[in-house]
Parts: C-alpha cells; sequence; structure tokens
C-alpha cells in the first residue's frame, strides 16, 4: 500500500543551516513542496480529513559540517554604558570556549566601532586558550564609541590583515554580537539584508547570534525601546540563532547553545509530543531513513547513524494540537 505524506521545501525563505518548524497545513502557504511516497515501509503518516485532529508537524535542519572548524568572531559595544557587563561577556566567551572542545575553532573579539575592528592585530584564541586569553584579548580589542557591528564585521573581514591570516574560507563562520544599545551602522553596511546578503555569500555555513536588549515588554531591565537591539535581533533570527537578553546575568545556556548551531546534529528535540511514536517518520533528503531512535522520556530523537553534512533532515509525526 502506499501512503501519501506531504514534506515541504523547509528552507524556503530561511536559514540554510537553522531547524525549521511548521505544520502540513503550510502546503497553501508554500505552494512549492514535494511528495514522498513510502510502498511497506511500516511508515504511516496522514492528515486527512478523519484525523484532523492529529494534524502533521514537520521539524526539520540542514546538517551542517564541522570538518574543517569554526571561525567565531564576538562583536562588543565599546561604549561607557556596556562596563557593567564585562563580567557577563568574559564568563559568556569562556562558555563558548568550553562548549567546542572537539571543534577546530579559531575566536576573536572585535570592537562594534569599525575604526578599531579594521586595525585591530590580535590572533585568534584557539583550543589550549584560557579564560585569562581573553580577558586580555577583551581588554586589547574592545575600545572607541561606535556601536556599528555590521560595519565592524565587514570592516574587519574585508580589510584587516590580520583577519585575512587566520580565517578560513572553508570553515563555519559564527558571529555573536553583544550591545546594550540598536545597530548604527551607516558606511558598508546600514540595513539588516545588506548586511545578511553579504554575509551570507562569505561561507557556506554561517551563523549569528545577539547578545541585545529586548523590547521593554519582554526585557528584564530594558525600560526604553530606543535602546532595543531590532537590527541584531533580526539578523540573528534570519539565520535561526539564538537571542539573549543582555540584561540576564547568566549567559552560559545561550551562549553554549549558540556553540550547538555549528556542531553537527547527533539529535533534534520535538516541538510537540508526538501522538503515536510508532508512527513517527525520519527522512533524509527526501528518502526514508531507519538509523535513529525516539526518547519518549526527552521527546527527542537520536540519529545512531549521524546524517552526512548538508543532508536536509525531516521528521514527521503527527501530534496533538489542543495540547
Amino acid at each position: 500500500m502506499r501512503w501519501l505524506i506531504f514534506l515541504f521545501l523547509t528552507m524556503l525563505g530561511c536559514s540554510e543551516t537553522g531547524i525549521v518548524k511548521h505544520t502540513v497545513e503550510e502546503k497553501y502557504i508554500y505552494p512549492s513542496y514535494y511528495d514522498v511516497y513510502i510502498e511497506d515501509s511500516g511508515i504511516v503518516i496522514q492528515d486527512t480529513a478523519d484525523e484532523e485532529q492529529f494534524p502533521v508537524w514537520v521539524d526539520s535542519f540542514e546538517q551542517v559540517s564541522e570538518s574543517n572548524g569554526v571561525d567565531i568572531i564576538w562583536v562588543i559595544d565599546p561604549s561607557g554604558s556596556m562596563n557593567n557587563e564585562k563580567q557577563y561577556i568574559l564568563a559568556g566567551i569562556e562558555a563558548m570556549m568550553l562548549a567546542l572542545p572537539n571543534v577546530n575553532w579559531r575566536l576573536v573579539i572585535i570592537s562594534s566601532d569599525y575604526r578599531q575592528s579594521g586595525q585591530s592585530m590580535l590572533f585568534p584564541l584557539m583550543q589550549g586558550d584560557s579564560a585569562h586569553d581573553a580577558i586580555a584579548m577583551y581588554n586589547s580589542a574592545v575600545m572607541g564609541s561606535q556601536e556599528a557591528g555590521f560595519d565592524a564585521v565587514f570592516e574587519y573581514i574585508e580589510n584587516n590583515q590580520m583577519a585575512q591570516s587566520w580565517m578560513r574560507e572553508d570553515a563555519a563562520l559564527l558571529t555573536v554580537f553583544v550591545s546594550d544599545e540598536e545597530e548604527q551602522s551607516n558606511l558598508f553596511l546600514p540595513t539588516v539584508s545588506d548586511f545578511t546578503d553579504w554575509y551570507s555569500n562569505l561561507r557556506d555555513n554561517t551563523f549569528v547570534s545577539s547578545i541585545v536588549n529586548f523590547d521593554p515588554s519582554n526585557s528584564l531591565c530594558n525600560t526604553n525601546n530606543v535602546y532595543t537591539g531590532y537590527k541584531y535581533i533580526d539578523a540573528a533570527n534570519y539565520y535561526n540563532g539564538q537571542v539573549i537578553d543582555i540584561c540576564s546575568t547568566d549567559w552560559s545556556a545561550g551562549v553554549a547553545d549558540a556553540a550547538a548551531q555549528v556542531i553537527p546534529y547527533e539529535h533534534l528535540d520535538l516541538t510537540y509530543i508526538p501522538v503515536d511514536p510508532t508512527m513517527i517518520g525520519v527522512f533524509v533528503d527526501g528518502q526514508p531513513y531507519y538509523y535513529w531512535h525516539y526518547s519518549p522520556s526527552h521527546n527527542r530523537v537520536y540519529f545512531d547513524v549521524i546524517p552526512g553534512e548538508g543532508a536536509l533532515v525531516e521528521i514527521a509525526y503527527n501530534y496533538d494540537s489542543n495540547n
């Protein structure tokens, strides 16, 4: 018997590498989709009128690669108002360094003042370096007054001689913006789309996370909307990256999640609890995939064989929309 399951092109309008979550009902929103037929496979996932109470949900991602390592840039607002955040910034950087023990990473700290980032001659931190090395780099790099993170990244990557000597074109690229004010670039990359268009073309795998002020209605301390980091948030959301409230006193969990973006997925937490765990369907590049198991206690799919780099992985299951 053939069963029809609709699995959509989940990358449409999204990051190349982020997790995408959506319902099958989005076939009415995303007109381009493909059909996967499964014959005598034991995988039966339907989205019919008789089962409207249990629609199909699809969690998906494109597998990243760690083989060539990751270049990491922390872009930090040097203004005086950031002085109180220094201890959290350094703790966050240390948390990221600890979260990347098995990845060939290189990490540099630059100022969001593009005049400083363009001239910085600091060699990046690498495996074996310590939190004390990060403190020394922070003290040497974070200076100036401009709060123009997009300009700073552009100037550093395109025009800084030291950056051109250590950055690797075949490595993943992760940028972390840290600021308590809105992004204010106006020379090179004044808008979010200008930045993302340029940034996405730098590498096969590009990531962004932002540690900024949230909207006052959702912030732990920000009371003035003018200080909300909307552009940084939009940039991180474009890449499905982490967005962390700068008002938080502990960034470690969020920073570790940001680091996890550049590590190949060995498992995936599902958005909803499947109605019937025996009816979960896993597909790699549109084909049924059987090297996995489901953990009910974690609501997680573990990959017994890790999908290869660049593979589109989709996990489909019925869920109860009332829960």
